[in-house]
Order: C-alpha cells, then structure tokens, then sequence
C-alpha cells in the first residue's frame, strides 16, 4: 500500500507541476492563447503521456510493490489483468505484467482523448453562448482542470472500489454505454445550442448568489459597492466543470472496459484531460470539419459498452488489451479518414 500511496503523490506532485508549466507559458499575459503554442503544448503532453507508457511498459509492477509470485498473483487476480503468469520465473512474469500495464493505460488513454474531443463541442457553444473572449478561455479551462482531477478521482476509486464488491455493475456500465452511443448516433445531426438566460447553472446562481451582469476583464469575482458577486465568467467556469462531470459519466467506465486498476484509469484519465486543455485551442476551428466523428465515438462507446456486457466470452476466446486497441485505432481511423475523404458539402446561400 505505501508504494501506491508514494506513487500517487509523486504523480500528482508531477501534475501539479505540469500545470504551474502550463500556466507559465500559456497565462503570462492577459492574451488569447496561440496555434503555435497550443501545438507545443500538446506535442509537449503527448510525448510525455508515450514517457509515461514506456515507464510503465518496463516498471510498472512498482506500483504496487510486486516483488514475490504471490503478489503478483493477487495484483493480478484483484484487477482481473489478462496476463499469463509463467510459475517459477517472476522476471518473466514481472515482463509480461508490465507490458500489458502499458497497454492498458495506452488503450485507456486514446479511449478518454477520443470522448474528451466531443467535449470541445460543448465547450466551444458554452463560450460562444456567453459571449466569454477568446482571451480568456485558457484560464477558464486552466482552473477547470483541478476540479476535473479531484472529480474524477472520486469516481474512479470509488467506481473501482464498487466494481470489486459487486461485478455485476460492469453489465450496468456496459448497458449504458450501449444505449449513450446509439443515441449519440441517432443525435449525431442535431444542432446544439447553448441559452445563457435559461441554463440550469444561470438559474441557481442567480437564485442563490449574487451575481454581476457582465465580464469584467479575466476576473471571477467582483466587489460592487461593497458586495462580492460572481462574474458570468465564473458562471462559465462552473458550467465547464458540469459539462466534464457529464463526460465522465461516460468515459469513466468505458475506461474500465479496458483495465480494472484504478490507478491506471486515473492516470490514463489525467493525462488525457491535460491534454484536451491545449488541443483545444487546435481544434476548435476545425473540429466541425471532422464531420463523422460523431459516429465513429458513438461506435466506439458502443463497442466498449458490448465489451464490458460479454467480457467473461472474450476473455474465453483470447480477447486481449492489445485486440481492444487495434479495435479502438481503427474505429477514430476510419471516422477522421472518412471525414477527410467526404467533406461536407456546402449549401449555397441564395438571396431573395
């Protein structure tokens, strides 16, 4: 237990500093935040998520302190890894551990970046609904991020934790994750719109605090003749925070279709969260061109949602995390090639 604590501590320690990095670079100065920065960034998270993978691939079993054949066989007895262990060789199972701990997070990580791209639609139609300036969407999805990490480790160790005390809820997972992903395709065409005066959010700010009418510079809060009020740009802030909280409604389990292990998933999850903060200042002019990438997500959840409702049948018939990962490649593949390779054809405008 004391290596999963230290290991956890280092990581967010690591991830804290990742942020402050962030911030450093992107938040110097009151601006909107530049292609060539966000594409450093994200080339910068993304090399360092493959870090993270390689480390685990070769390290992974410290962890959770794997040093004996007996704590290996309970590692992975408790977190169902579909990993082979060779009796009398730990080197060689210790190996086999290792390179499938890598696979998982690596799986589990495209798995979360992929839903987490549908998350900038949403984002993109809360900014331009509430008018907030391009300058300020950084710091708004800065912040957004810490309550994004104390959100999701709630729900994975607490979701891990239901998992080991009652299996069944992984059909109820999967059950779900079927249904959101035919009705993300029966949705796929449906125009989303974002009304700031009627947002269940607006509503019970208005209702409970005090609330200014209008942005004042990147603040938060603000004192108007002695009283403090929000600024509708925390009202933002907050609905980022609720539109993740949804997300992870989905990705979270979907998650746990490809590994059991909390920590895995968590690191996976972060990472990826980390990750979509830059890409999004990458996407978010083209991500409408990507005109199928709705049904292939929605392919994808439902996909990972059967994996989980047959999951004892797979692991009957040799289905690996590595078969998961070929799959999961192929589904974002195909729906950015499609895309690429059909784009949408635009109406022309005709005046009366």
């Amino acid at each position: 237990m004391s290596n999963e604590i230290l290991f956890l501590s280092g990581f967010l320690i690591f991830i804290i500093a990742l942020l402050l990095l962030d911030l450093g670079i992107f938040n110097k100065k009151d601006a909107a935040v530049s292609l060539k920065q966000a594409g450093l960034m994200s080339v910068f998270i993304i090399l360092l998520s493959l870090g993270f993978y390689i480390l685990l691939t070769y390290f992974g079993h410290h962890i959770h302190g794997i040093d004996s054949m007996e704590r290996l066989q309970e590692i992975v007895t408790k977190h169902k890894h579909p990993v082979k262990i060779i009796p009398g060789n730990l080197e060689h199972s210790l190996m086999l551990y290792d390179k499938n701990l890598g696979l998982e997070f690596l799986t589990g990580y495209l798995v979360e970046y992929a839903l987490s791209i549908d998350n900038i639609f949403v984002i993109l139609l809360v900014f331009s609904g509430f008018g907030v300036a391009p300058r300020n969407y950084h710091r708004v999805l800065f912040w957004g991020i810490f309550g994004a990490i104390v959100m999701r480790f709630l729900f994975i160790f607490i979701g891990a934790a239901l998992i080991q005390k009652f299996e069944w809820i992984m059909y109820v997972f999967g059950a779900f994750l079927v249904y959101t992903g035919i009705k993300m395709y029966i949705e796929r065409n449906k125009d989303d719109e974002i009304d700031p005066q009627h947002h269940p959010v607006v509503k019970f700010a208005q209702k409970h605090f005090k609330v200014h009418n209008q942005f004042v510079g990147n603040k938060f809060f603000v004192v108007i003749d002695g009283i403090k009020k929000m600024t509708p740009l925390f009202l933002v802030l907050i609905i980022v925070e609720f539109t993740d909280l949804i997300f992870a409604v989905d990705s979270i389990p979907a998650i746990f279709s490809i590994t059991k292990d909390p920590y895995i998933v968590f690191f996976s999850n972060i990472f990826a969260i980390i990750g979509l903060r830059s890409m999004f200042f990458l996407l978010a002019g083209i991500v409408n061109k990507f005109r199928f990438l709705k049904v292939g997500l929605a392919a994808l959840l439902t996909f990972i949602g059967l994996k989980m409702i047959f999951h004892h049948y797979l692991d009957d018939i040799g289905f690996t995390t590595s078969h998961s990962l070929i799959v999961i490649v192929s589904i974002l593949f195909l729906s950015i090639a499609i895309s690429l390779m059909f784009p949408e054809k635009k109406t022309p405008h005709i005046e009366s």
